[in-house]
Parts: structure tokens; sequence; C-alpha cells
């Protein structure tokens, strides 16, 4: 693979990306293909807020590639106003250039716009939330639903939603379409993203990765194995080898930092895009025809970028990973672990797709919890990509992944990945999604706060039909082959979970985001204790560009209705002590059914006075579907 000139290339290829923002600070990400100095303009339509050069503490810059440098601006002691447009302008200075962001992207501004603006969120009134956005899923992308509601609500500060929730499987690092593959080879030529070795495996290089004949469609048999994973692939799937990465559709997984550098940049910007050109690998018939079949899909998702990346401008974003950030079942049990960090191999592919995390994602949402990895970013990156050992090493034994938000609700946002409560009993069961000490924590933020939303990548109560299935695959010591992931899996962590929601100071009121499941679903969730009592509601989110299988999913909800429904006799068996939970309809329910199986965006009205979470479902393809409270669905 060469390496092109940068003739060509957009000085802005991602971004900017909106992401903290509250009433001191402003934080925006951005990538370039040059390492520009930037000023920024930041004004209401009467006042200059801030307008000047900015410093080394307010702008950092990390050198990715040749021609590729992540930037994170971060202003802080600033004086903001909610309910107020703010509005914003970058100017990129290289060598004898100077270029402002309102004249080389215009497409980032709505009609009759001159800037970039948002808003300052305060008081959570109105806000968007999604999961799960796989770039060749056949249906159209949710996240373009955002950009039309910032366009209906870009004159109107108090409309305008207070933020975007992004919660888990952003990208699917581990679910790669053929031709994504090949854009993201032809991106890392062009911005001269860095080469690297590793070890434990026959290729050590990505030059050979690149150029091997498995790397298209078949980067199974380059990925590493374990006896035990072969033999439960044997068992139930009847083929030679599973890798230790066991996502189904790990032909084209992606290994190095480079690729995965590559891949944030291709699902949020249309930039690199317009260099690209889906040049044919030698393939065989069959990866062939797979290939021209996703080609067809990744050409509708480039379609709607511009208004993805146009909306992710305007309006403050959050992120938190889940499984597909990084890989399917990211430990799931203690024996996948210890499989997958056992091995150098496996090990780099992990600590390559969670450094990417840091720098695409996680960086943005509470900068200065970053700010002791970040002074070390540099030395990391300062002659490619030597040093990713010791690198990977430190990212993953970071614990301060998760963060708060102090608006009115507060928002706590939960890390279900990387602090895991281990099964002592066996390497097999589904280890707990936070261990005691990460929920202690949790509950320390919760403490005398009147009404919390809490972000879960999975869903805290899940459908009981879909759970009993997980239960026995679990049972039978096979957890991965239903992806077990969810809070009542591991008896400690439930316990600790249902004994913080019954504390006398834990808040009476929470609102659940979830997503990770692939549909949609909303419950009223109401405790009973003898000194306290808590409402919840959970709405569920998923995907912004996925589905679960149709039929499938019909079949389960209809399953869950008539095995699980308030008057069943097993209902009764199955009930949790002092607990009532009452499914949302939504508005295109059919025959009963509570699932909603569709891409598109979750959106949250809250109404503080009355104590009133309407939720609605935005689909992709632009129906709007109600959840409503059905009185007598209780179980």
């Amino acid at each position: 693979m060469q390496h092109s000139n940068n003739k060509s290339l957009p000085t802005l290829i991602a971004g900017p990306i909106l992401r903290h923002v509250s009433s001191t600070e402003v934080t925006l990400w951005l990538v370039t293909s040059t390492p520009s100095c930037l000023s920024l303009s930041l004004f209401t339509e009467t006042e200059q807020v801030f307008e000047q050069q900015l410093t080394q503490e307010q702008h950092q810059t990390i050198d990715i590639g040749k021609h590729a440098y992540i930037h994170l601006v971060t202003l802080t002691d600033v004086a903001l106003k909610t309910e107020q447009n703010y509005y914003y302008d970058f100017t990129f200075h290289y060598q004898t250039q100077n270029e402002k962001l309102s004249e080389i992207a215009p497409a980032l501004l709505y009609q009759s716009q001159q800037y970039c603006s948002f808003t300052v969120p305060d008081k959570v009134e109105r806000m968007l939330h999604g999961s799960c956005r796989k770039p060749h899923f056949p249906s159209d992308d949710g996240l373009a639903q955002v950009d039309a509601v910032i366009e209906q609500t870009i004159s109107t500060p108090t409309e305008r939603p207070a933020l975007l929730m992004m919660s888990g499987d952003q990208v699917y690092a581990d679910d790669v379409a053929g031709p994504m593959l090949s854009a993201i080879h032809q991106v890392i030529a062009l911005l001269g993203l860095y080469d690297e070795t590793w070890q434990g495996a026959v290729i050590n290089h990505s030059q050979q990765l690149y150029d091997s004949e498995f790397c298209y469609y078949h980067r199974e048999r380059l990925l590493p194995h374990t006896r035990a994973n072969e033999a439960l692939y044997d068992k139930f799937f009847a083929a030679s080898k599973k890798p230790i990465f066991t996502s189904v559709n790990a032909k084209n997984h992606l290994v190095t930092l480079a690729e995965c550098f590559a891949m944030y940049l291709l699902v949020w910007s249309s930039a690199m895009w317009r260099l690209v050109e889906f040049n044919t690998p030698d393939l065989s018939a069959d990866d062939l025809a797979k290939f021209t079949q996703e080609q067809q899909v990744l050409t509708g998702f480039q379609q709607t970028l511009p208004q993805v990346a146009r909306a992710l401008a305007h309006i403050p974003t959050y992120m938190i990973f889940d499984d597909h950030d990084i890989t399917d079942d990211w430990n799931l049990t203690r024996g996948w672990e210890e499989a997958a960090y056992g091995h150098p191999f496996s090990k780099r592919i992990i600590g390559n797709s969670l450094i990417a995390y840091w720098l695409c994602q996680g960086w943005g949402n509470a900068p200065k919890k970053f700010t002791a990895l970040n002074k070390e970013a540099n030395k990391y990156f300062a002659q490619g990509y030597l040093q990713l050992d010791e690198l990977v090493e430190r990212v993953l034994d970071w614990q301060d992944w998760h963060y708060s938000l102090q608006t009115t609700p507060k928002i706590v946002v939960l890390d279900t990945r990387t602090q895991r409560w281990r099964s002592e009993s066996r390497s097999s069961k589904p280890s707990g999604l936070m261990d005691w000490e990460a929920l202690s924590e949790m509950q320390q933020e919760l403490i005398n706060e009147p009404q919390v939303i809490l972000v879960s990548a999975a869903p805290i109560y899940g459908v009981k039909m879909i759970e009993t299935i997980q239960r026995i695959f679990t049972f039978f010591g096979q957890p991965l082959m239903v992806d077990a992931e969810n809070w009542m899996a591991h008896k400690g962590t439930a316990n600790v979970m249902l004994n913080i929601f019954r504390h006398v100071k834990t808040p009476p009121e929470f609102i659940i985001l979830s997503g990770d499941v692939h549909y949609s679903f909303v419950y009223d969730v109401s405790h009973r204790f003898q000194r306290s009592q808590s409402k919840i509601v959970q709405i569920t989110s998923s995907g912004i560009k996925n589905k679960f299988p149709d039929k499938l999913l019909n079949a389960l909800d209809r399953l869950n209705r008539a095995l699980y429904g308030p008057y069943s006799p097993l209902n009764w068996f199955t009930k949790r002590r002092n607990m009532k939970v009452r499914v949302r309809k939504p508005s295109n329910s059919k025959k009963g059914l509570t699932l909603v199986n569709a891409s598109g965006i979750g959106e949250i009205r809250l109404t503080h006075d009355e104590h009133i979470v309407q939720v609605n479902t935005l689909t992709a393809s632009g129906e709007a579907i109600h959840f409503t409270v059905d009185k007598d669905e209780a179980s």
C-alpha cells in the first residue's frame, strides 16, 4: 500500500464535534490534515465572549499520522448563559495560510446561518439518545434525524435538545464491511497513518496484514485462537476454529491502530469519502458478491454523512463505549479475559481499539479526567506507533472512563465494561457489569439527588423471555453464544444495584437510558421498600443504524407476552419482590407487541413540575413512534 501525497487533502477531515458544554466550559473535537494553530471566536448575537489564538492549555494536539492531527479544544472559566444561542468559528493558521471554518466548511451551516451554534444545557427538558450504529446495516441512518430536529429548532434556543447521548457501539470495530475496509486502507495511505509491529502472530507488521491474501473477509485465519474456543465453535457451529474474538462477523475485524483511527474519520465525516474509490480487491466469487452488496449500502450511508456532521457540530454530544466499539463480548466472562489478555496479539488488538476510543470518543466527555493520560500521549506518538505495548498497558489499566454531568437532573454515565465483577466459581459464568467498588462509587454520585438520569449501555430491566434464554445458555456454560450481558446475570451485581435503589438517600426518581439490544422499549418500574420507594423510567433506544431480525423479535415479543404477561401464572412465579413493571405501548404496535424494531434515535422530554417523562422514537425513515403507558400491562 503506497502512501499518497497530501496535495488534495482538505484542511478539515473530521469535526468539529461539539462535546462537553456547561456554563463554564466548552469542548470541541476535530481532526485536520495539517498541524494548525487555532484561533477561536465565541459570541452571541450581541456580544463577544471569547476571541483569541488558543494556548497550549486550551488546545491539545496529537499527531496520529503524517497528515492527521487530532485536536481537542477546551475553554474553561467562560461565563455562559442557558437558553441562549452561542456561535463559534475557528481560524486555522498553517504556515502563511489562514482559513476560517465558516468558509472552508459551509456544509456545516444551516440555512440562513453564518456560523455554527449551540445552547448550554442546564435543566434537561429535551434530549436525544441512541446506540448501535453499524454503517453497512441496510437501513437509513438514525443520526440524520438529529440533524432534522436541530434544523427545526435552530432559532429557538428553548426548544433545542439539551444534548445527544450515545450509549455504546458508536463504531463496529469487530464487524466491518469489505468496502469500508478498503476505504480505511485508502485513508491510511492518504493521511500517512503510521505502521506498527506486534508479537504473537505469523504476520507481525501492519503492511504485511494489508498485503495478505487473508486481509479481506478472511481475517479470522490470522486472529489468535485458543483450544477452548475451538471446541466451543466446533460444537455449536461445525467450524474448525473460532477466534478469541467471538464476533460472528470477525472476518474483517480491525487490527491496527491506523485502521481504528481511519474508521472513526469515515463514520463521523464525509470529507475523506470524497477521496476514496471502491477499488475491488482480488476476491473469490462469493466474497465479491458480498463486497458489491455492502458497497450499495455504504453508498447510502455516505449520502447522509453531511447531515450527521452538521448535527454533531451543533449539539453537545456525549459517548460511552460498549463491546462493539472494542470487540464483541468484550470482558463478558473471566475465561474470555484470561484468553484475550493472555495472548500478545489479541491484547494489542483490544488495546488499539481502546486507544482509538480514548482519542476519538472518551477524551471529549470529560477532558479534565484525562489530563494525566493526555500529558503522556505525544510521547507515545512522537515517532509513529513505536511504543504501543506501553500505551496499551496504560489504557487497559485506566479506571476513569465513567463520568457525570452537573445538569438538572444530574446525568451519571456508567462504565459497564472495564470494571467487571468476575465470577470466582466458574470462568465461563458471565461477569457482573460493575464490581462492588464501582457500584459503591456510583452510589456516592447519587446521594441526595432528587432525580438522576443513569446511562447504562445494557438495560437494567430486560425482556424476561430473552433473559430466560440467556440464563439457559449460561447454565450450560455457554454465555458467549447468546450475549448474556444483562444486569441480572450476576447475582452480586444485581443485589447491590437493587440495594442502591432501596437506599433511603438514593434519588426517588430515576431515568435509565440504555441500548445494546437492537430494539427499543420503555418500562415504568416502581420499587416499594420498607423505608422508601423509587420510580424508574427505563428507556432503551437501539439501534441508530441496526435492527434485530424481524421475525425472531416478533416471535420473542409474542412469547414474552404469552408467558410473562400480567395475568400469566409463570409471571407470578418469576415476579421480583416489591417491584411492578409497566410496559409502555408504542403507537405503531400491532397485536399488542411492545418492542420497536426500527433504526432511529430516541427523544426524551421531561416535565419537571409534573414529573412526566415522554418518550418517542424518531425512526430513520422519518416516522415518530410514541410510547404510552398501558395501565393494564404490569408484571
